[in-house]
Formats: structure tokens, C-alpha cells, sequence
């Protein structure tokens, strides 16, 4: 079965063919096939990479940050190759929801100790022995460091899409010729 096609749309333009979400809603010279395709792959490569650093890095200071900063850095990726469009479908939280988590579970982790009789920041660990696995350790500070992650990507979240937008908007009116 043959199907008509626009002669001026490359494969990769075709409507069918969408590397990201909203690649398809640019113009063939404004895209770069290179970028989606390395954000595509590494896109959710960095993302595996940074949960690894947040519960790596969980009973060492900095578990949470260096986790948030690689996870934003996978963001950027994506906006550059998808744009504002894109990120907002990956995630489906809106970014102030996200800060406002991870703030909340960082402050309450920090605090918590108050309660029992400690000092704020310290830590307790708990070890389970599991049939199957064997021992698992859970150091409460993940909790903070769960939160410090949430917090950077949400801030980061919240710079693409509003600074993006505004890129966004002063290269559409330049491309339409307005100042």
C-alpha cells in the first residue's frame, strides 16, 4: 500500500517518526537529529546514574546534591533537544509541587532527631535481614537526602521553564521577524 508524502519532509520530519515528544513540533532546520538522539540514550542513563549517587552517597555527605545536580543536568539535556514541551511531559509534578516536597521532607528529617531526644542532622541506622537478599541497612539521612534531591530538580525544573520560555518566545519572534 503506497501512501502520498510531502516531497519537502525528510524521513525524519514525518509526523510518525518523533525521536522525543515534542520533537515533531519543529521545523526540520531548527532541529538537530544528533541531540535528540544523544538525549534520547543518555536521557535516562544519567537519570539510573543519579539515583545511584543519592542512595550511595546517603550515609556520606552530598548523597542527595550531587544526585539532583546530575539528574537536573539530564533535564537540561532533554530541554535542549525537545524544548519546554518536552519536559513538562516528563514530569508530571509541576516544579513548585517538587520543591515544596523535597523542602518538607528535608526540614522534617533534620528536625525529627528533636523529638527522640537527639541532636538535629543525626542520624540512626537500621538494618533488616531479609530471607532472599540478606541485610539491608537503612540510614535515616537518606530521608534529607531524598529531599535535597527533589528540591534540585525541582528548582532546576523551575529555571528551564521559566527562563526557557522566555528564550523560547524572543527566538520565535525573532524567526518571525518581530524585535
Amino acid at each position: 500500500m503506497k501512501t502520498s508524502r510531502n516531497p519537502d519532509w525528510s524521513e525524519w520530519d514525518a509526523p510518525t517518526e518523533r525521536w522525543l515528544l515534542s520533537g515533531f513540533r519543529r521545523e526540520g532546520a531548527k532541529r538537530s537529529m544528533l541531540l535528540e538522539l544523544a538525549a534520547r540514550i543518555v536521557f535516562p542513563t544519567v537519570l539510573v546514574l543519579s539515583i545511584y549517587l543519592l542512595f550511595a552517597g546517603h550515609d556520606r555527605a552530598g548523597g542527595g546534591f550531587s544526585g539532583g545536580l546530575v539528574a537536573g543536568q539530564a533535564f537540561v539535556l532533554r530541554y535542549l533537544a525537545g524544548g519546554r514541551m518536552d519536559d513538562s511531559a516528563i514530569v508530571s509534578m509541576r516544579p513548585p509541587v517538587l520543591i515544596g516536597t523535597g523542602l518538607t521532607l528535608a526540614t522534617s528529617a533534620a528536625l525529627l532527631p528533636l523529638a527522640f531526644g537527639g541532636a538535629p542532622l543525626q542520624s540512626a541506622i537500621y538494618k533488616l535481614a531479609l530471607p532472599a537478599i540478606g541485610e539491608v541497612k537503612f540510614v535515616s539521612s537518606l530521608v534529607l537526602d531524598s529531599g535535597v534531591y527533589l528540591l534540585i530538580v525541582g528548582v532546576v525544573l523551575d529555571l528551564l521553564r521559566t527562563l526557557g520560555s522566555g528564550i523560547e518566545s524572543d527566538a520565535d519572534a525573532a524567526a518571525r521577524g518581530q524585535p
